[in-house]
């Protein structure tokens, strides 16, 4: 299908090259956690979940998401925003979908009460700062952006994005493989596994479920989120951003999968380079969250958006996209 085959995912353990172009530079060395941590808060202090420590809102975000995303909701979802045969739910450039998430904030992050907008913008910037290519920079700025699906969604499915109390389980929040057992000691909230009906299933409950071992990366199926649709939806726009790019924007939200070694069993020899991109990638998305850092006003009309609109049209994201 579109998705599977996409000139984009033809692995490979190097840089891949897009339409005979020559290869991104090479990634620079990551830099330290310390060079890259913009706020004031010290490493240990992010993404600290408890139920005691944590806010009741993002505890009952992981709760309602446990308990609904299933085999079932991901194919759901799947089917109603699909982009086979020419579909799209509306037509607007990427500016128009900022202005849409301008007010949006995320229900299930416990590091932030700031704008997304701003995070994008902060994550862009970290890379930028950090001397990596420009195709990683707008990665940045876009790997969020798929929480506009709450314009068509609602609080039902998980996608009410108008208000911070809203249900956003199917905006965000870490993602786990559904169709095969939630590894426990990989999740948070772990204390919530067994409320996803999948679990009482003998076809999804076992260590493997419905896939083959070593099936690969893009065999398995991530509970539904902004990172599934984004990807999607650059796939379907035949955007030029490198696979390793895109795999950023599809994996990034996958902490059981990067962060905390879960699902080796099911990786392809080929997934362990792929890995340590998002694993790059995540520093940023992390460390650079900070609501002290202010990039609206003049320096973002007139420094921060001509330089990304720039990079959009490079890598054929201008214009009206489908989305």
């Amino acid at each position: 299908d579109m998705i599977k085959h996409h000139r984009h995912q033809t692995p490979s353990t190097t840089m891949t090259t897009v339409d005979n172009e020559a290869p991104p530079p090479a990634m620079m060395p990551p830099p330290s956690i310390k060079s890259i941590n913009a706020s004031m808060k010290k490493e240990e202090e992010f993404r600290t979940y408890s139920i005691t420590d944590t806010s009741e809102r993002v505890v009952q975000h992981y709760k309602d998401m446990r308990t609904n995303q299933t085999v079932e909701f991901y194919n759901r979802m799947e089917k109603k925003y699909s982009f086979e045969n020419g579909a799209y739910r509306r037509l607007m450039t990427i500016e128009e979908a900022f202005v849409e998430l301008e007010n949006y904030i995320d229900a299930s992050d416990p590091d932030m009460d700031l704008p997304n907008l701003l995070h994008l913008l902060q994550t862009a910037e970290g890379i930028r700062n950090a001397g990596h290519p420009d195709w990683l920079q707008l990665v940045g700025l876009l790997h969020d952006v798929g929480k506009i699906m709450f314009l068509w969604g609602d609080g039902a499915d998980g996608q009410d994005g108008y208000s911070p109390k809203g249900k956003q389980w199917a905006l965000g929040g870490d993602t786990w493989v559904v169709g095969c057992r939630i590894p426990n000691e990989a999740v948070v909230f772990p204390e919530f596994n067994p409320l996803n009906p999948d679990m009482s299933n003998p076809q999804y409950n076992t260590k493997y479920g419905m896939y083959a071992p070593n099936c690969g990366l893009d065999e398995l199926k991530f509970a539904w989120g902004h990172d599934e649709y984004m990807y999607r939806m650059l796939v379907a726009n035949d955007c030029s951003i490198p696979r390793e790019g895109l795999d950023m924007v599809r994996y990034h939200s996958a902490y059981p999968w990067h962060d905390k070694g879960a699902y080796r069993h099911l990786m392809k020899p080929d997934d362990y380079e792929r890995i340590k991109w998002v694993q790059l990638f995540n520093k940023f998305d992390l460390y650079t969250k900070d609501g002290n850092n202010e990039l609206r006003g003049e320096k973002m009309k007139e420094q921060l958006w001509p330089y990304y609109l720039g990079l959009l049209e490079k890598y054929g994201l201008g214009g009206k996209l489908k989305w």
